[in-house]
């Protein structure tokens, strides 16, 4: 499910959805899920999406093309009105208003995945789990400690892992039996048994009184008269993964920066190395990053860059880059200072301009001696900035 509008990304999603927002350079956010599922093998992908949906559209139609003689696909499916005059009211008016493909593949389970988190997640193992237990659903759910839980739908499980209990951001949220302290937050992540979910989603579309969503109405009803169970996401492993149970949901700016920066680390907590477990994104068909001047001569230039990730296609030409991430065809020129940034794909900064704590969107020129994040009152009348001091340059920014 890939049509959320990601409000409170803004300005990153004033013109894409939140799962087309770029991550880690070369990277959307939605190319997580989808590298989960396929790592996983499964094939059969149909991706819902509704709001600003044409720069999602057009990276899944290049990005990931199958080969459907083998009935593998990735199928993009806009928001067609199929029920009515809405839009999707809901995660689950969003399966209800495409039940015809529900129905057209007859399989036995559905997985119903967001397309707006970055994790990874072995997803046979939800299904073992689901088949196991034999109940009509299981919902995907990570600790959190119970300081955080407010802020997320915490699921109440008994010993068997059976869903006895759902709260929409509760002030005094239920801990996980056997472990005081934590709890267990709804990852959005589902698998049904499908004939039970055509008559639940058919059910609902009838009753003018839900918000027809799976967390707020579905969930919180059925839970009391079926057996619904929880996997804990916190045990599902990843080959060749020290650690496991890495999820974040990047749905403000201060997460979604913190989630990029963290990549520069030595040991990041999420891991684009591994290669038993590989991430597929568009090929940019880009050169290799390059780096000149060595500091060497009367002007001291030196290309650059220090605990950061470089992408293709990127020139660093005599300046230094320092904890950042650069996406494709990004120039910096020379005596330019870059630090603690995320620069999304064809940015140039020009010589002695100096950027800090900024993200700066696809195809923003910053000019020759221009700041960005060195001045904070200054920056608040030119830019967007967070609480926490973080600068966004929107995209189609001009700079004079």
């Amino acid at each position: 499910m890939a049509g959320g509008q990601g409000s409170r990304l803004q300005p990153l999603t004033k013109e894409r959805a939140k799962p087309a927002v770029h991550f880690a350079g070369r990277y959307r956010i939605i190319d997580f899920v989808l590298n989960n599922f396929v790592n996983s093998a499964f094939y059969k992908i149909k991706v819902l999406t509704q709001f600003k949906a044409d720069s999602l559209i057009r990276h899944l139609n290049t990005a990931w093309n199958f080969n459907r003689t083998l009935g593998h696909y990735v199928d993009v499916v806009p928001a067609q009105m199929r029920t009515g005059e809405n839009w999707y009211r809901g995660t689950a008016d969003a399966i209800y208003q495409n039940i015809n493909l529900v129905k057209e593949e007859k399989c036995e389970f559905l997985a119903i995945f967001g397309g707006d988190h970055v994790y990874k997640m072995e997803i046979n193992q939800m299904c073992s789990f689901h088949e196991k237990r034999g109940g009509v659903a299981t919902v995907a759910a990570i600790p959190v400690p119970v300081h955080e839980a407010s802020e997320f739908g915490i699921i109440e499980v008994d010993d068997n892992w059976k869903m006895v209990g759902f709260e929409e951001k509760p002030a005094s949220p239920k801990e996980i039996p056997g472990r005081p302290g934590w709890c267990l937050a709804s990852m959005g992540n589902y698998i049904w048994n499908n004939p039970f979910l055509v008559e639940v989603l058919e059910k609902d579309a009838a009753d003018e009184n839900s918000s027809h969503d799976f967390g707020k109405d579905i969930l919180p009803a059925l839970f009391k008269t079926e057996d619904i169970y929880v996997y804990d996401f916190s045990q599902n492993k990843v080959p060749d993964e020290s650690s496991s149970g890495f999820w974040k949901d990047v749905g403000t700016l201060e997460a979604y920066y913190e989630a990029n920066i963290d990549i520069c680390a030595v040991a990041p907590k999420f891991n684009l190395y591994n290669l038993s477990w590989p991430l597929r994104t568009y090929n940019w068909n880009l050169p290799p990053a390059k780096f000149v001047f060595a500091g060497y001569g009367d002007d001291g230039r030196r290309g650059e860059a220090l605990d950061s990730v470089i992408s293709e296609g990127c020139i660093i030409s005599g300046s230094t880059v320092r904890n950042s991430i650069l996406s494709p065809n990004v120039f910096i020129h020379s005596w330019a200072e870059v630090s603690e940034s995320i620069l999304f794909p064809d940015v140039v900064i020009h010589r002695h301009a100096k950027v800090h704590r900024a993200i700066i969107e696809k195809g923003v020129e910053i000019p020759e001696g221009f700041t960005v994040g060195v001045d904070r009152e200054l920056d608040k009348k030119r830019f967007h900035i967070t609480e926490s001091g973080i600068v966004v340059v929107p995209k189609g920014t001009i700079i004079s």
